[in-house]
């Protein structure tokens, strides 16, 4: 089978890093596989040594022009794939003009965000073959509201992509480099600074707790919103409890040195951080959007309380702030959970699955019809 997987810019998102996996995991199951981005550059540089996939960006040198995509449609044609997955919100924004252009081929267009869909993204779910939603709240976001039929719906959850064996030691060396001790609770938080994931939030919260509790929060990644928290951090007087880690290639040794998991972010639709967090053992406090609810089990591996109520959030981490025994039964079923649901192995399959079953229904691949 061939597929094709476009992608607006590898920068340092779940999306993009899924997209990366995905393109790798395709092809070393034999199939043959093309990565296309609109963007040249990004964080995830690739190695075009060691990737199985073949790479190919649209614009031939970085113009910051996010929505330009000189000559898709014409890549697309000439990659001349069975499949094309589209990764991304501008990329689905295209995937309606890429089936057009590609009738014998199947589009599958994602859904993987809790924001609101512009025109042309819902445009694509109506007139591409499937979509594929990364949580079942996605699902019922997508028929109920935008009204694509359930049958044309496949939900497949993230897999985690990013795993230090559970056996491993707690990383002490990096709490003491922090100036964590061994009684302070290490909260943990790893995205993007934009506006939708709300670390500003985080930081209110936690600036709210008991001035005799021992806690830090750590928040890791890059991005347009980080000064204005480190400014909120000062001028809220938390001093070195909050400490900005920057942009992590690899935010393990974070999960390992971390006790608790926190998200307030308004755009999840399934939550990457919040599934590697739980795999590391880290007991999640997240506000209930989307489908944030599906990556732990609530009062088990974790709390989740209503969309912006602070107050709630407040409760909920003081609570296992001063309960480490509830945080060690939440870390046991955390490890459990994740490990049940999220492995990459079980994904990959129920994505080439659908793949299989979407251009059997489209006559087969291209070369078993060629061979007819």
């Amino acid at each position: 089978m061939k597929i094709l997987i476009v992608q607006d810019y590898l920068r340092s998102g779940g999306t993009e890093r899924q997209s990366v996996f995905m393109a790798s995991a395709f092809a070393k199951a034999g199939h043959e596989v093309t990565l296309l981005t609109f963007r040249p550059r990004g964080v995830l540089e690739l190695d075009g040594a060691q990737q199985p996939f073949a790479f190919r960006s649209l614009q031939p040198f970085d113009t910051r022009l996010d929505w330009f995509a000189p000559g898709l449609l014409r890549a697309a044609e000439e990659a001349g794939p069975d499949l094309v997955l589209c990764m991304g919100r501008m990329a689905n924004c295209y995937a309606g003009f890429i089936q057009g252009r590609l009738p014998g081929a199947a589009v599958v267009c994602t859904m993987r965000t809790g924001k609101l869909l512009p025109y042309l993204f819902v445009r694509s779910l109506r007139r591409c073959r499937h979509v594929v939603a990364n949580s079942h709240v996605a699902k019922r976001v997508l028929t109920d509201v935008y009204d694509i039929p359930a049958h044309r719906v496949t939900v497949i959850h993230n897999p985690v992509l990013r795993f230090t064996d559970e056996s491993a030691a707690r990383n002490v060396t990096l709490r003491r480099y922090h100036g964590a001790s061994q009684s302070t609770v290490v909260l943990l938080n790893v995205a993007m600074f934009r506006p939708e994931k709300n670390q500003r939030e985080l930081i209110e919260i936690c600036a709210r707790l008991p001035g005799y509790l021992d806690w830090q929060l750590w928040l890791a990644g890059e991005g347009p919103a980080r000064k204005k928290c480190e400014r909120l951090a000062h001028d809220l007087g938390l001093g070195t409890r909050v400490k900005f880690l920057g942009y992590q290639s690899d935010p393990s040794p974070l999960y390992l040195a971390a006790d608790l998991a926190l998200l307030a972010s308004q755009s999840e639709s399934l939550s990457n951080f919040l599934i590697e967090a739980q795999l590391h053992g880290l007991p999640a406090v997240a506000y209930d959007i989307v489908g944030v609810g599906e990556c732990f089990v609530p009062e088990r591996s974790g709390l989740l309380t209503a969309n912006r109520d602070q107050t709630a959030f407040l409760a909920a981490l003081d609570r296992l702030i001063r309960e480490p025994a509830l945080r060690k039964r939440f870390a046991e079923h955390a490890r459990r959970h994740a490990q049940a649901h999220f492995v990459p192995e079980r994904q990959v399959q129920a994505h080439l699955t659908l793949f299989r079953e979407l251009t059997r229904a489209a006559g087969g691949p291209r070369t078993a019809r060629h061979e007819g």
